[in-house]
């Protein structure tokens, strides 16, 4: 019987490090899991995304969000040693370091699997999504093997954090445009790594702009993702359908105003 590793030793954030998350509304940590740990939980998670992977139209049948990625959310739901990965302590401590706050609940974690031959991904915001009332939101993005660049490492505009909601603007042709717009007439910063190994992450801030390149490569691109809110955060009114579908869904409903705290956003 495989035994899952637990994932609750410390990985210490620098003051440097929480400056630099602050400022630029993301940054790169290498080594957050070692070899075996990775492996084993992307074994586990890569089998359970195929699972419960329901897209099955050809490429060129999807739209531009389509062939951007495969997306398979909250497994953790599903599987109780992905649950270990989602809820692990490690992860969510580096959260909470980042954004300096004491706690941290998990709004859903979602397999983002980007097909070889697979499509950019337009310029976003990941909070349009979110019908919360904070900016204390972070997205851990991580590989589960090794990437580079030419298969669609993940691209942020730095400081533009500062901006906050810029429109109901989806993941589309429309957002890659207003907001690639934006990025170059306010001439932020386009960063990326060449390179990252599995168990490498970034982890980004809710209202940072971010892209990823096509998968110019014969390799899928496996990444696995958490996202967290900070603890004490409220459910505001949607501004759009998709954060009312957020809100039945992440939220199981709970109304405007309520303490983000549903049985599914546990603190972790």
């Amino acid at each position: 019987m495989q035994i899952i590793p637990e994932l609750e030793a410390n990985y210490h954030i620098s003051e440097s490090q929480h400056t630099d998350y602050q400022k630029n509304g993301h940054i790169l940590l290498r080594n957050i899991l070692d070899k075996t740990e990775a492996q084993q939980y992307r074994d586990i998670i890569v089998e359970t995304a195929q699972k419960f992977n329901t897209e099955k139209r050809k490429m060129e049948e999807r739209d531009t969000y389509g062939k951007a990625f495969l997306q398979i959310m909250n497994l953790w739901e599903v599987d109780e040693n992905v649950k270990k990965f989602t809820l692990a302590k490690r992860f969510a401590k580096i959260a909470a370091d980042l954004m300096g706050v004491e706690k941290v609940r998990i709004y859903h974690d979602q397999a983002l699997f980007k097909e070889a031959g697979g499509g950019h991904t337009p310029w976003h915001q990941d909070q349009y999504y979110w019908p919360i009332d904070t900016n204390n939101t972070v997205t851990m993005w991580m590989p589960l093997v090794d990437i580079s660049v030419e298969m669609g490492m993940l691209t942020f505009a730095s400081g533009s954090q500062e901006l906050g909601f810029l429109g109901n603007l989806a993941i589309s042709d429309k957002s890659e445009e207003t907001l690639g717009n934006i990025v170059k007439e306010k001439g932020y910063s386009i960063t990326r790594a060449e390179t990252m190994q599995a168990g490498d992450a970034t982890f980004h801030a809710g209202w940072t702009l971010h892209s990823a390149p096509g998968n110019l490569s014969d390799t899928m691109r496996e990444v696995m993702t958490v996202i967290y809110i900070a603890d004490g955060a409220k459910v505001t009114e949607p501004k759009n359908q998709n954060q009312e579908a957020d809100r039945l869904r992440w939220f199981q409903g709970q109304n405007p105003g309520e303490l983000v705290g549903s049985a599914i956003n546990p603190v972790v």
